[in-house]
């Protein structure tokens, strides 16, 4: 069971209402007013809990699991433990996504409180059931939509635009920039900063001031201590849906496409495009002014220079189609041992 004092657990929830949640369909040992109380893992669950499976590497777990009810693939099902309720589906994952969001819902605040320690210009724009707390600075002119959370300490720049039902986490600056509606921005972000642009020369550097802004659109979560520069003419774009894990660095004049997936410490730098359900692994980077194509695949601490095609999967620094590189450290390990043999 989750800890109690950071999370309140919901329901119980029939069977039939976790299938219905879920969207999958009840199998064998199924009785649909089974009652289930929380959404545990395989190993740890018990008779009134649920859980789930989605990869083969956990069968020996599934197989012996003292779960009520578990949510698996069909292709698993004849390998589930005696007595356990299936919820068969073709998405485990999206399933158990679901059921925690059910058990574990996350309740905003009921009692929008505006506390008096904020600091707040006359000039902002407050919407209805908004709650800011302590030691936050609201600049004039910015808006703040109706149901938004912002946690304590978080800087809200001049003109900055905030939209409804979005949750700021403590110790965030936002400067520059417009956030849609239901965003999650966790500890410590930074949106909106200068880019880094400078004209090089002798004795010293040139700035170039960056007069662009972020743009940030709906249902889009960014991960602590990420940082989003805004555009030196053009904006920075995030697309809708987009999630970001924490450290991740997003460059000035950036266009992030609709649904992608960027893995903490991966890095774009300026003016790339980057297409709709992109995903980049953990550490990867991209170089300035190149496009990935939509759905493509940016592997772990790959080092991408060059514009990657719609749906391509790349590896390696620097990066090329990942089934060529992984042949290319086959026939390098396989040179390695020979050598070694001699």
């Amino acid at each position: 069971m989750a800890d109690p004092r950071f999370f309140k657990v919901a329901g119980p929830f029939s069977l039939e209402q976790l299938a219905e949640i879920s969207g999958s369909e009840i199998g064998s040992n199924g009785e649909k007013s089974t009652e289930f109380y929380d959404i545990l893992p395989l190993e740890s669950a018990t008779q009134t809990d649920v859980s789930f499976i989605d990869n083969r590497r956990y069968v020996d777990a599934f197989s012996v699991s003292k779960a009520g009810a578990i949510l698996t693939p069909p292709e698993l099902a004849d390998q589930a433990p005696k007595g356990a309720a299936l919820l068969i589906t073709e998405s485990p994952y999206t399933g158990y996504a679901k059921l925690t969001q059910a058990f574990y819902p996350i309740v905003m605040e009921l009692d929008a409180v505006i506390d008096e320690r904020a600091v707040i210009e006359s000039s902002a724009k407050i919407g209805k059931n908004v709650t800011i707390e302590a030691g936050v600075v609201v600049k004039e002119n910015s808006e703040i939509g109706d149901g938004t959370v912002i946690a304590a300490n978080t800087y809200v720049g001049a003109g900055v635009v905030i939209g409804r039902n979005c949750r700021i986490g403590p110790s965030v600056t936002l400067s520059h920039c417009k956030l849609g509606d239901d965003n999650i921005i966790h500890t410590g972000v930074r949106i909106g900063q200068d880019g880094f642009g400078f004209a090089p020369g002798m004795p010293s550097h040139t700035k170039v001031l960056q007069l662009g802004r972020v743009i940030v659109g709906n249902d889009i979560e960014i991960g602590a201590n990420s940082t989003v520069d805004r555009g030196a003419g053009p904006d920075t774009v995030i697309g809708d849906g987009t999630k970001i894990d924490n450290l991740v660095q997003i460059g000035h004049n950036v266009k992030i496409g609709q649904g992608c997936f960027l893995v903490a410490h991966s890095g774009i730098s300026g003016s790339s495009v980057i297409g709709n359900y992109v995903m980049l692994g953990g550490q990867a980077g991209v170089v300035g002014h190149i496009s990935i194509g939509d759905g493509a695949k940016i592997t772990a601490q790959s080092g991408v220079s060059t514009s990657v095609p719609a749906g391509e999967t790349v590896a390696g620094s620097p990066a090329q189609n990942a089934r060529e590189y992984w042949k290319y450290l086959a026939v390098l390990r396989r040179l390695v041992k020979e050598k070694r043999g001699k």
